[in-house]
């Protein structure tokens, strides 16, 4: 299960962090673009990495009996939520013609996807501390 969520965070943040490259580019659009093609991959396994995304860290939860669990489960609404926003804007800029660095930096700003990243950095960082307690001589490898 941490690993599905890993690879799920790994898509979404690759896909970020190139898109901000991308938007460093000052390109007018993406034909003809070798990075414009790989902006287009990177955007469809991020949107991948979303569907579900709440329900894999809820599964993750559960199996570790995190507890105070309605903490956790408020959350995971809060996660869902941003997830389901940042897969909006997400299918929209996909569904492009064209994707110039400006779409792409205005994508960037957008506070979806800014709080969506900042709920995966939370996240993230208490299920490994939890895991890492439960199974101290992984924490140290």
């Amino acid at each position: 299960m941490l690993e599905d969520i890993r690879q799920r965070c790994d898509a979404i943040e690759e896909c970020y962090e190139f898109m901000l490259a991308y938007a460093a580019q000052g390109l007018p659009g993406d034909s003809g673009s070798q990075s414009g093609g790989q902006l287009r991959e990177l955007l469809r396994r991020a949107i991948e990495a979303l569907s579900g995304l709440a329900e894999t860290y809820s599964a993750e939860v559960r199996r570790q009996r995190l507890r105070p669990a309605e903490q956790y489960l408020a959350f995971l609404h809060v996660l869902d939520r941003d997830a389901r926003d940042s897969l909006a804007a997400l299918e929209l800029v996909l569904a492009q013609p064209s994707l110039s660095s400006q779409l792409i930096d205005n994508l960037n700003a957008s506070i979806h996807l800014r709080a969506l990243l900042t709920d995966l950095f939370l996240i993230d960082e208490i299920l490994k501390a939890h895991h890492a307690a439960a199974t101290p001589a992984e924490a140290e490898s």
